[in-house]
């Protein structure tokens, strides 16, 4: 009968124990040949497409540096140890010796005696060491026994040195072992037909107790309550019922976390996992992070600033307002060298840094070597590209509809129609009317369309207004009515344009989404090199995004930049040749302090930006939910309108821009038809300059023919001009009679009134 566990019920709680830890890789240190007997099954259930797992045994001699070393130089840092107890103290300070013994390494040791070890020692490093063990110190029985051989020995005036913490499992199995064949034996000695008898037998004789076989029946039957626990065994005498402590040892004592037994595996127990805040005493947490507006900057505020006053920004205020809600979180900001993301991706899997935060997205790549805590914003890419600059509107905006050809074409039709006119007119006869109805036989027809009266008659069409005269002969109807259909035209062609043109506020810009991008070749467009951005494009299965990569590859001189700022400044200075893709996050900072800037178009993914951690943090879920604590009570918002719209930049330009006078974009401005005013003003000028020769010339003739002086003359028209009441203008009489005495000095009319000859030379009377 064997009161050990066996090998293959070890082996598999074994299995179990690295199950529960969630160990998906790690590496096997193991002593002899029967401590791979014991590894088998966890051997057994590694799966080919899991990760591999590193099986190696120990040197020979007591040195096993140089093997902590190559262990450690692997980047693992979970170990599996099967040693025996005698090895374990020795191995642990050689594996602090190789910088083995941190808060990040965990170490699994299947010594079912590692609990009585003093570890001590090992208290400050923080190291996660998990343990089995078959004998537990607070169960009754232990603590019974320990006290019985402690006062047994007293009374002997002995000193045991044995506590309930540090009985071997070798020790409590053979009492196990005495007490369950005693009570067996106490058993078969007491039966009621009394036939026990105590016979001498030889070893080295075949002989067999009678009572043998009995009292190894009794022993199997029996179920007792021993120090390594319940103890039950099959009918081949192997032991069926045992239990299993899985045991943490964290600040200097063992606790334990939960049982596994046979067939049930492992369970965990009310004190289900060591709180992570216990972590937190005494340590501080290296948070490496770079500088990038605004998450993290410079403190620029005069005076001499140490530690973590040296910077400002908002991964700055984040880890503060996380130390509030974990009252034991102390931290320490460290830079990068080269300012990189892939150099805090670095330091965290060789686990020189606690925590990274900065714009570190969170990529599926990036959570392969490392982990990431709850997103603490949320983003997307976007482009970034200049706003398009506002030309000023021309004066002359009203001539935009038609362009500088039409209006030369409309004038030269307007002449054309007006000559063309002029000389149907002439030639027609249709045209020629009597001045006088009631004389039925006049010396003399009247022809009203002069060339002026022409130019009066086509304009006046052109512009909508028509005119006092209208032709009457088919020749000059025709023309006319053509010169209308012309005008109809025209006029509804320039009504539409115009409105187009004047109402139209709206900037159309010539770039708003991606595919704009990839469906022209004039404005290059690029992403920081290396930066999740470019990988998105890499990686995407969207045939438009790879062909923008492939463009973006192929450009010369190249499109992509060392780090945002420079993309930033090389949009700037493309003046709408250049554009950048970016996190939207990063943009929406950017285009609140470069007024000249904007995002164009809506997000192309979906992602988040979050705190990276070493792979296995024991802290990851206590920062985690720090952060949801902090987006629950709108503190992430808060900060994000702290660092994006009030700091570090004066007036924003969202904030000018609700500042500055709203516009209706149905309402025209000056500037739209300033040049409508202009020619107005213009042609009334012209009319007074016009009028003005008129009444000069006038009283020119006005001091010959009354013989008094221009000047005389002029103020007479002036002061009867002004005397606005009066509407009647008195003839002057003289002039009257010399225009008479001109007549009959007139030539005598040689021929018909009809003829050509007056048509081209008789004098007609003009329209009034």
């Amino acid at each position: 009968m064997s009161h050990h566990p066996q090998t293959i019920s070890l082996s598999q709680a074994i299995a179990d124990v690295v199950r529960f830890l969630r160990w998906s890789s790690f590496t096997v240190l193991y002593e002899t040949d029967e401590g791979l007997i014991r590894l088998q099954e966890v051997l057994k259930r590694h799966g080919p497409g899991d990760p591999q797992i590193a099986v190696r045994q120990f040197l020979p001699g007591t040195d096993q540096r140089q093997l902590l070393k190559e262990v450690n130089a692997s980047s693992e840092f979970r170990i599996l140890l099967d040693c025996s107890v005698e090895r374990v103290l020795p191995l642990l300070r050689q594996a602090r010796e190789v910088r083995m013994m941190s808060d990040y390494h965990s170490y699994f040791i299947t010594s079912l005696d590692t609990h009585t070890l003093d570890l001590s020692e090992f208290q400050a490093s923080h190291t996660n060491i998990t343990l089995l063990r078959l004998v537990d110190p607070e169960n009754i029985t232990v603590q019974r026994v320990v006290r019985f051989w402690t006062e047994k020995e007293q009374y002997y005036n002995r000193s045991l040195g044995v506590t309930a913490q540090t009985v071997r499992t070798e020790t409590a199995l053979m009492h196990d072992a005495v007490f369950l064949f005693a009570r067996a034996l106490h058993r078969l000695y007491f039966e009621p037909n009394g036939s026990f008898q105590v016979q001498s037998l030889g070893c080295d004789v075949g002989n067999k107790w009678a009572h043998g076989f009995r009292l190894a029946s009794y022993m199997k039957i029996n179920e007792v309550d021993g120090m390594t626990g319940k103890i039950r065994f099959d009918t081949f005498g192997r032991r069926s019922h045992f239990e299993l402590g899985v045991v943490e040892y964290f600040a200097g004592k063992f606790q334990k976390v939960g049982s596994w037994e046979l067939g049930r595996g492992v369970a965990r127990t009310q004190s289900a996992s060591i709180d992570a805040m216990d972590r937190l005493q005494n340590k501080t947490f290296l948070v490496s992070s770079r500088i990038g507006e605004p998450f993290l900057m410079h403190n620029k505020e005069p005076g001499e600033h140490k530690d973590n006053d040296r910077y400002v920004g908002y991964s700055m205020d984040l880890m503060k307002e996380i130390a509030k809600v974990e009252p034991n979180f102390q931290f320490e900001f460290r830079l990068v060298p080269n300012n990189k993301h892939g150099e805090l991706v670095d330091d965290l899997i060789a686990r020189r840094t606690d925590l990274a935060i900065c714009d570190l997205t969170i990529t599926h790549e990036r959570e392969q070597v490392i982990d990431f805590t709850m997103p603490f914003m949320n983003l997307g890419i976007s482009i970034l590209f200049s706003k398009p600059v506002k030309e000023e509107t021309p004066l002359f905006a009203f001539l935009k509809p038609f362009s500088i050809d039409v209006w030369i074409y409309v004038a030269t039709a307007y002449l054309g129609v007006s000559i063309l006119l002029f000389v149907l007119a002439r030639t027609t006869p249709g045209e020629w009317d009597n001045p006088h109805p009631c004389k039925p036989d006049p010396e003399e027809l009247e022809n009203k369309f002069n060339l002026m009266n022409c130019l009066w008659f086509s304009i006046g069409s052109l512009m909508g207004q028509g005119c006092d005269i209208l032709p009457k002969a088919v020749s000059t109807r025709m023309v006319a009515g053509m010169w209308w259909f012309f005008t109809l035209i025209m006029c509804a062609s320039y009504t539409a344009n115009l409105a187009a043109f004047l109402t139209l506020n709206r900037l159309e810009g010539s770039i708003s989404s991606a595919e704009d991008l990839a469906k022209q070749h004039k404005v290059k467009y690029g992403t920081m090199a290396g930066g999740s951005t470019a990988s998105f494009f890499k990686n995407s299965n969207d045939s438009t995004y790879k062909r923008m990569y492939t463009t973006m590859s192929q450009s010369r001189p190249s499109v992509f930049v060392n780090s945002n700022e420079e993309g930033v400044e090389r949009v700037q200075k493309g003046k709408g040749l250049y554009a950048f893709f970016m996190e939207s996050t990063s943009i929406e900072y950017q285009v609140e302090r470069k007024c000249d800037l904007q995002q164009v178009g809506g997000l192309l993914d979906s992602k988040g930006y979050g705190i990276g951690m070493p792979v296995n943090s024991p802290y990851r879920t206590m920062v985690s939910g720090a952060v949801l604590k902090l987006q629950e009570k709108g503190v992430l918002q808060e900060l994000k309108s702290r660092w994006w719209k009030v700091q570090q930049g004066g007036v924003s330009c969202s904030e000018e821009d609700a500042k500055a006078p709203t516009e209706d974009s149905n309402k025209l401005g000056l500037a739209n038809v300033g040049g409508v005013f202009v020619v107005l003003i213009a042609g009334t000028c012209a009319a007074f300059l016009m009028a003005v020769l008129e009444l000069l010339w006038n009283c020119r003739k006005i001091a010959v023919q009354e013989k008094i002086s221009p000047c005389e003359a002029l103020l007479s028209e002036l002061k009867f001009a002004m005397n606005c009441s009066n509407a009647n203008k008195p003839v002057r009489r003289k002039l009257e009679q010399e225009d008479d005495d001109d007549d009959e000095n007139a030539m005598p009319v040689g021929v018909s009134a009809g003829s050509f000859v007056r048509l081209g030379f008789g004098k007609l009377t003009q329209a009034e």
